[in-house]
């Protein structure tokens, strides 16, 4: 016994020496590279089965393993979600959210107070990281309008007006209001005209079978891949989706709805029509699929605390930290490269994209 509470001891230093080595070299400075500009790319396709997933963090041992990083006040490319990456310009943009163990948000936080890995190594270079709370927003409001939340359907619309209401600023943000059942259906296209945006959610009505991982691909290939723009240039792109979760008619995988998410750099918060006392399987999906692009899952006790996890969702699109950075040994292979990023204070709770898709070699 006493041998293996050794080996623990030694195994948690490693961890750390590890840890300190990358904040040390993630902290230290350099002027940033030039990086030139290039359009985005290329237009996603449509639903196919997904592959195997591949989208596993890095394991914590690896992280002492990693070159030394730079950093600088350059870059004006903050672009639009959790990150950016464009052809031929290997530059991340990753959004996160830092809380403590209750959910509070913790602000003024500075770059050397974290660690990051991309494809477990650290980056080249970091070119900005600022703490940014009012970007201009992009959401989707996604309602599941099949038959299984036919009872619960008057109370979902009224919380999703009341949340458009509190959240939409009519000189810079925009949402749009889809439904979905067997197929989706978009109500209301890009507004911040509040009547519009109300009429959306109203025409909707509850019927038939639920293609949710459909639902979820269509919204961001169609709406969120490109988004209006904003006199600011950066904006913040997020899906709000209320459903049970329960998928019976869709041809597409769960992953491919979160994989195309993620190169929409869109943020997914689920909240679960479920108030049973049990969790179930469309919990679980709701859960993987906020927490794979670095959302949250709510799951309100009752129906009438649907107002509640729209009020957290609000608080935390307006409380996030923005950092861009050039990862090392980047390729364009469009394969998935991990991201892995860690608060140095232990109580401090990071939530952000597991990670990205290196767009493919043209």
């Amino acid at each position: 016994m006493t041998k293996m509470k050794a080996c623990w001891r030694l195994a948690a230093s490693a961890l750390g020496l590890a840890l300190l080595g990358i904040a040390v070299a993630f902290a230290q400075t350099a002027p940033p590279a030039a990086a030139p500009s290039t359009p985005a790319s290329s237009n996603p396709a449509p639903p196919s089965p997904a592959p195997a997933n591949n989208d596993q963090a890095p394991v914590p041992g690896t992280l002492s393993a990693v070159p030394q990083a730079s950093s600088g006040q350059g870059g004006d490319d903050q672009n639009n979600g959790n990150f950016t990456i464009k052809t031929n310009v290997n530059e991340v943009n990753l959004i996160f959210t830092v809380t403590d163990k209750h959910g509070r948000f913790i602000p003024n936080l500075q770059q050397r107070d974290f660690a990051l890995l991309d494809n477990q190594k650290a980056p080249s270079q970091v070119f900005n990281f600022t703490q940014q709370t009012n970007l201009p927003l992009r959401v989707g409001i996604m309602i599941d309008a099949s038959t299984s939340i036919r009872q619960r359907f008057e109370f979902e619309q009224s919380a999703a007006i009341q949340f458009l209401q509190q959240v939409i600023r009519p000189q810079e943000d925009l949402a749009f209001v889809m439904g979905f059942d067997v197929t989706p259906y978009v109500t209301q296209n890009y507004t911040n005209d509040q009547d519009k945006l109300e009429a959306g959610i109203t025409k909707l009505r509850p019927g038939g079978g639920t293609a949710l991982f459909d639902a979820v691909y269509t919204a961001c290939r169609d709406q969120l891949i490109k988004v209006p723009p904003s006199k600011q240039g950066s904006v913040r792109k997020a899906l709000v989706l209320i459903s049970d979760g329960d998928d019976n008619q869709s041809r597409a995988y769960p992953d491919d709805a979160i994989k195309m998410c993620q190169r929409a750099e869109t943020i997914i918060y689920t909240i679960s029509t479920n108030v049973s006392p049990s969790r179930d399987r469309g919990d679980d999906v709701l859960r993987k699929m906020a927490e794979a692009t670095g959302g949250v899952p709510f799951f309100p006790k009752r129906i009438e605390d649907m107002t509640g996890s729209f009020h957290d969702i609000e608080e935390e699109l307006r409380s996030q930290y923005s950092l861009a950075y050039r990862p090392a040994d980047f390729k364009l292979d469009g394969a998935f490269r991990s991201i892995y990023l860690v608060a140095l204070n232990p109580r401090y709770i990071v939530r952000a994209k597991k990670g990205y898709f290196a767009p493919p070699k043209s």
